[in-house]
C-alpha cells in the first residue's frame, strides 16, 4: 500500500506550517524584482535580486523579519497564491493551488534541496543586486527564465 504525499492529499489551507514552508523549492525567483505592464498586466522578469536574497542559497537572509526590512515583500498565503499572477509556473505553491503536481527537481520529490539548482531552475549565480540601482534601470535587466511560462 502506498501513501500519497501530503501535497496530493492536503489543501493549502489545511497544511501545517512545516508542510506549507516545504512547498518552497528554493528557486529564489519570487525574490526578484518584476516589472508589470499597467495596460496588459504582463510580467517582465528581471535578474535584479531583493536585498535580502542570498545569491548562493537562493533563500532569504532574514526570512522571519523580511517584511519589516522589505515592506513590499508579500507574505504568501493560500489566498494570495491563488491571486498572484507573477509566481513562476514552477512554484510549488502555485502548482498545488492549480491542482498540478510538483516537478521532479522539487526537494520534496527528489529528496535533495540542491536539485532545483542542478536542474537550472533557480536564480543561483544569475542575479544582480538591487542595492544602488534605480528602479528605472530594472528594464536593462529583463531576462528569460527557464519554465517562465506554463508551457516551459
Amino acid at each position: 500500500m502506498t501513501t500519497d504525499p501530503f501535497w496530493k492529499t492536503t489543501t493549502l489551507e489545511d497544511m501545517s506550517t512545516e508542510q506549507w514552508e516545504s512547498l518552497c523549492d528554493g528557486c529564489g525567483r519570487c525574490c526578484l524584482n518584476k516589472l508589470e505592464d499597467w495596460d496588459t498586466g504582463e510580467i517582465a522578469w528581471t535578474n535584479v535580486a531583493c536585498k535580502l536574497l542570498d545569491p548562493d542559497t537562493c533563500r532569504c537572509k532574514d526570512y522571519d523579519h523580511r517584511q519589516a526590512e522589505v515592506p513590499e515583500c508579500i507574505n504568501l498565503t493560500p489566498a494570495s497564491v491563488r491571486k498572484l499572477t507573477w509566481l513562476p509556473p514552477t512554484c510549488g505553491y502555485r502548482l498545488i493551488a492549480e491542482g498540478r503536481d510538483l516537478y521532479w527537481w522539487h526537494p520534496l520529490v527528489s529528496g535533495d534541496p540542491d536539485t532545483v539548482h542542478h536542474a537550472g531552475v533557480s536564480v543561483r549565480d544569475r542575479t544582480v543586486p538591487e542595492a544602488g540601482m534605480e528602479p528605472e534601470d530594472y528594464e536593462l535587466h529583463i531576462v528569460d527564465w527557464p519554465f517562465e511560462t506554463v508551457d516551459g
